[in-house]
């Protein structure tokens, strides 16, 4: 199916824009984030998500792959729909979530519309353990090490940080070449998140 659509901004509206590709005006369901980055007028690149029944084709786009990774993660968690999904990302971008999920935040999910305790705790379950599926651990090599004299801690946060970057579609190789001479010691979790991220752009 499509893997991204581009083309000139048409229409915004909210959770949806419009982009024209040689006339022809494709409709997509978006998050406020990526809708955040649009400008009617202007040329933008959305990654797609297509949902299709007997009676409906859905288009959901996402100004980075990240997101539309989390999307897809999302709305594999039981009881949550692509509604649900594109409010979660609405009000945390892909490494919030994943830090939300990674250190249990419940709150950090409860912001989205129509996103309950009981969901978030759902989300926070099967993610966590189908990260632990599908990860079968982020080693300390290659380059990745807590420095002489690093604490506990710093090795327990480099490996939240590498979890938080498997929610977000990215292999252990990747992993280890972001994080590659890093020295963890005074970053908080999200920060080491932040770091990697900088330097695995696509």
């Amino acid at each position: 199916m499509f893997y991204y659509i581009e083309g000139a901004v048409a229409l915004m509206e909210p959770n949806l824009a419009v982009l024209d590709c040689g006339g022809v005006g494709f409709e997509l369901c978006v998050t406020n984030n990526t809708l955040a980055q649009l400008r009617v007028g202007e040329r933008a690149r959305l990654y797609v998500y297509s949902s299709i029944g007997e009676d409906r084709f859905d288009l959901y786009g996402f100004y980075t792959r990240e997101e539309k990774h989390s999307f897809e993660m999302l709305i594999g968690v039981s009881g949550v729909g692509p509604k649900a999904a594109l409010a979660i990302l609405s009000t945390s971008t892909p490494d919030a979530l994943a830090l939300a999920v990674m250190s249990g935040n419940e709150k950090a999910l409860t912001m989205a519309p129509g996103v309950g305790k009981r969901i978030a705790q759902r989300v926070i379950l099967e993610l966590k353990d189908k990260i632990g599926k599908e990860s079968p651990g982020f080693s300390m090599e290659n380059g990745v090490s807590v420095p002489a004299g690093g604490s506990a801690g710093s090795s327990e946060k480099l490996a939240d940080a590498a979890a938080a970057l498997g929610v977000l579609g990215y292999g252990n190789s990747e992993i280890s070449a972001a994080f590659k001479g890093v020295n963890p010691e005074g970053l908080e979790v999200q920060d080491l998140v932040r770091l990697a991220l900088k330097k695995m752009v696509r």
